[in-house]
């Protein structure tokens, strides 16, 4: 039975029994808390924990998941990964324990004639919460299971929560038998590999507070509504039903460990840890793959390093079996014809996907080839020292700056008879992952008492009134100070306040938040932010200037007209720069973000090369046209997938509901997806003013651009520029960038005619120089400041053939000279110097470390430099005080 065929079987099954199928949310989740859906039941958590009422009383879905706190055992068992999907069944306050309890046996047990999973009821096992005497029944008389097969275990593995106050409750959970041949016998509390989770079944019934840990909490009492949370592992029912020894190895992910193995030319099966390499891969690959497909992109932050991460641990698992060549353009192929059946997107966008994947691979293996060459010089520092063990901070700098991988610098470090500091370096890694978890822990904190919107959410949606109106009158339904419900808010208080209606919008699809007041009886509001915590609700944070504002209290919203008129020209014009992209570069530059903000824009896309000129000149001409021919703006609400059926553009990975608003300007020509601010026709939007282009990340480009009187105020200014330039120069207009690159060149060959004779000066000095040597320990020595040069290739020429004047004898020549207003040290050892044990770039580090900086090379030829420039008689010092205690 194929992954695919088991979801469907599913989703049939539930839709049968009254639940509505509800689509895969985007492995972006909305929780501020959370950089991805970690687990099926996060979309629905405002629902579980009645923060946002739920729109139907049962639901059933497949939830796309991407977890990565195990990822060190991907691989190594049968179930890590990953990308994972979930099937969920979901009661809001509808049937609880027994509905919940007969559905999963049912669906479990029915013939895969019948539309079931045809499991055999002996190798299943059941586990409940060992103080749950309901469920144990419930599994003996509803199910029918023997008593024998149903085991009670404690907190730590059988009672759900947040792991914050609010909801929790027992969970009940099934496993499968794999057979003796896979473990020992004892059921699910032996915790052993050979029983398989396959469904957990979770009773949220009460409410606790006091969470001191995930098993120790208090109870206050049931919930008034009590929820079913359902999950059961697809990648574990289809290894088990594809009578297959791992989830690696189903028909959505085997197809990329084949293709790897071709690659590699080893043979899976034959060798373990070329095995687990092979899972690695498969695993990386898809779920890359479908981290692109929801919008995520390779960055060194947030969801774009976790995506970096596992491209890159698949690139160091393909080179750990042998392969040193691209390999994505063929495994990523392997992985979307795989997962394209359950998800049809990854076909039609996958040349964008690619895209990414290709340029990252390509990325790291540059980084591969460089992180090489920084490692070979702390390979030859160590050894130059005498060492033993390359640094710890050494191999840290190399992991998180260059995101060269650790298990690649102990073998290089290995092969060139060293080790690593690994302590050092787990110390440094702990370290980071420790602030990292705290900003977490703060970020979870932040956000984690959402339960505080749940009465204000409860009396229905904020309704905004913003797009016809520019004040709305209505009613305070609540104020927040310190994220605390209170009654009212007092001059000079900083707090949330919540309106039935507001005419201010509320920061999302890349427009900022409105800017404005709230005024009522005795008080006006400074509006510093408008935003949406929690689904359908708008909250504004407010500086109160005046009286004090309270719960019941009539309240005006009131919109700043001049911003929000600037907002809008901003807004549309994005629309007309992107349909200008689109035009110029075709529909590959798709949008991958965008912030509109008064008088100004800036789009992100997706192209993998800089814009030319003549490029950036026609998208802007393009979009200035459509300004010029003032075309009509119009918006509707209608189905998602009316709107996608009408060409309208949406955002890789934003969340749409199943109504969504369609912005056209000029109609087809621009339609997107939008709930933001536009002006009436296009001529209102005024000037546009491509002012940047630069790249974000790989296959990501920027443009900026001032929009109205903001773009008019930077053109008046380049004009006044040209204007004085003009009279300077006594220079035509349209001569001017002939006169200026004239000028350029005639400096230019100034600036060379004085470097040459300033080397020439150098080179006069070769006498003097070599008639200083002196005798320090074994070796003559030049040490001198020549005080300014043009270059560092000219002291280091004159280190050359100084060192070239002083004959076989041991000899060693620092020179320091300041370049540029910073101080620059060379130094040039022979022969006989080395044999006696100078080496140049350890003598070129302790002069550095004089100079405030540092420095390091070959022992024969080495620089340094720092920012101390007054510094250089005592760094020549330092030299010769070296080579006198050598």
């Amino acid at each position: 039975m194929r992954t695919a065929e088991i979801a469907q079987r599913y989703l049939d099954y539930f839709e049968r029994n009254g639940h509505t199928i509800v689509p895969s949310a985007s492995l972006v989740s909305d929780d501020p808390s959370l950089l991805f859906t970690v687990a099926g039941m996060v979309p629905f958590i405002p629902y579980l924990t009645g923060v946002v009422p739920a729109p139907y009383p049962r639901a059933a879905d497949v939830q796309k998941c991407i977890r990565t706190n195990d990822i060190e055992e991907v691989g190594k068992t049968p179930r890590h990964g990953t990308f994972f999907q979930m099937l969920g069944n979901w009661s809001f306050g509808d049937y609880f324990k027994e509905g919940a309890i007969r559905y999963a046996w049912d669906l479990l047990l029915s013939s895969e004639a019948d539309g079931g999973l045809g499991f055999d009821e002996k190798d299943l096992w059941v586990t409940v919460y060992e103080d749950d005497d309901e469920a144990e029944s419930l599994w003996r008389t509803v199910a029918g299971i023997s008593p024998e097969r149903i085991q009670r275990l404690g907190r730590d593995s059988n009672y759900w929560s947040t792991g914050q106050p609010g909801p929790a409750g027992p969970c009940s959970e099934i496993f499968f038998d794999r057979g003796p041949a896979y473990g020992i016998d004892g059921g699910p509390a032996t915790d052993d590999d050979r029983y398989v989770e396959i469904w957990n079944l979770v009773f949220m019934q009460y409410a606790i507070t006091n969470v001191r840990s995930k098993v120790d909490f208090d109870i206050i009492g049931e919930l008034p509504q009590k929820n079913i949370d359902t999950g059961m592992g697809l990648e574990r029912v289809a290894f088990l039903k594809q009578g297959v020894e791992n989830m690696y190895e189903t028909d959505q992910v085997r197809p990329v460990l084949d293709r790897a193995v071709e690659l590699s030319g080893r043979r899976y099966g034959a060798v373990h840890d070329d095995d687990v390499r092979f899972r690695v891969v498969a695993d990386h690959v898809r779920s890359s793959l479908m981290l692109l497909a929801d919008g995520v992109t390779p960055s060194n932050e947030g969801r774009g390093y976790i995506l970096r991460r596992l491209m890159r641990r698949a690139i160091r698992a393909m080179r750990l079996l042998g392969v040193d060549a691209p390999t994505f353009p063929e495994l990523f192929a392997a992985s979307r014809d795989a997962m394209k059946a359950a998800y049809p997107n990854l076909e039609t966008e996958y040349s964008r996907l690619s895209a990414y994947a290709v340029a990252e691979e390509e990325t790291f293996l540059r980084t591969l080839a460089s992180g090489s060459t920084i490692l070979d010089l702390a390979v030859a520092t160590t050894k130059d020292a005498g060492g033993t063990r390359i640094a710890g901070a050494d191999a840290f700098l190399l992991h998180d700056t260059y995101g060269f991988p650790i298990d690649l610098t102990l073998e290089i470090a290995e092969e060139a008879g060293l080790s690593v500091d690994r302590e050092a370096f787990d110390t440094l890694m702990q370290e980071q992952r420790s602030r990292a978890k705290a900003d977490a822990k703060a970020r979870k904190r932040a956000i984690a008492d959402h339960s505080v919107y749940r009465e204000f959410r409860a009396r229905g949606e904020t309704a905004f009134t913003g797009y016809t109106d520019l004040e709305t009158e209505s009613t305070v339904l609540g104020v927040l100070v310190d994220g605390v419900s209170v009654d009212r808010a007092r001059e000079g208080d900083v707090a949330e306040v919540i309106l039935a209606e507001t005419a201010l919008y509320a920061e999302s699809g890349g427009q900022v938040a409105d800017k404005g007041v709230i005024v009522g009886p005795g008080y006006e509001l400074d509006v510093l932010d408008v935003q949406r915590p929690v689904p359908g609700l708008i909250s504004h944070t407010v500086e109160v200037r005046t009286g004090e504002v309270g719960v019941g209290q009539p309240a005006t919203s009131v919109v700043d007209a001049a911003n929000r008129r600037a907002a809008m020209q901003a807004h549309s014009a994005t629309h007309l720069v992107h349909a200008a992209l689109r035009d110029t570069l075709g529909k590959s530059a798709t949008q991958a973000g965008s912030l509109n903000r008064a008088g100004y824009l800036r789009f992100d896309f997706t192209w993998g090369q800089a814009l030319s000129g003549e490029t950036k000149s026609e998208i802007e001409e393009i979009a200035n046209n459509a300004v010029r021919d003032n075309l009509e703006v119009t918006t509707r609400v209608l189905s998602l997938d009316e709107a996608k059926e009408l060409g309208a553009v949406a955002l890789f990975g934003e969340k749409y509901g199943d109504t969504v608003r369609m912005v056209d300007i000029g109609g087809p020509w621009s339609r997107e997806l939008c709930g933001g601010t536009h002006v009436g026709r296009s001529a209102e939007v005024g000037i546009i003013n491509l002012v940047g282009e630069s790249s974000v990340g790989a296959s990501n480009r920027r443009v900026e651009a001032l929009v109205g009187a903001d773009a008019f105020r930077e053109l008046a200014a380049e004009r006044a520029i040209v204007s004085q330039l003009t009279s300077t120069l006594k220079t035509p207009r349209d001569q001017l960038p002939a006169r200026i690159a004239d000028l350029a060149a005639s400096l230019k060959a100034a600036e060379k005619k004085i470097a040459q004779l300033e080397s020439k000066a150098l080179g006069e000095r070769l006498p003097q120089l070599v008639g200083a040597a002196s005798r320090h320990g074994a070796y003559a020595v030049v040490a001198e400041n020549l005080g300014t040069a043009s270059s560092a290739d000219d002291v280091r020429a004159l280190a050359l053939q100084v060192r070239e004047r002083l004959g076989a004898d041991a000899a060693v020549v620092a020179l320091g000279a300041v370049v540029g207003e910073r101080p620059v040290v060379i130094v040039a050892t022979n022969d006989a110097a080395r044999s006696a044990g100078a080496r140049a770039g350890a003598l070129a580090k302790a002069a550095a470390g004089v100079l405030g900086g540092g420095g390091g090379g070959r022992d024969d030829l080495a620089q340094g430099g720092g920012t101390d420039a007054a510094a250089l008689p005592a760094a020549m010092d330092a030299v010769t005080r070296v080579l006198a205690g050598a």
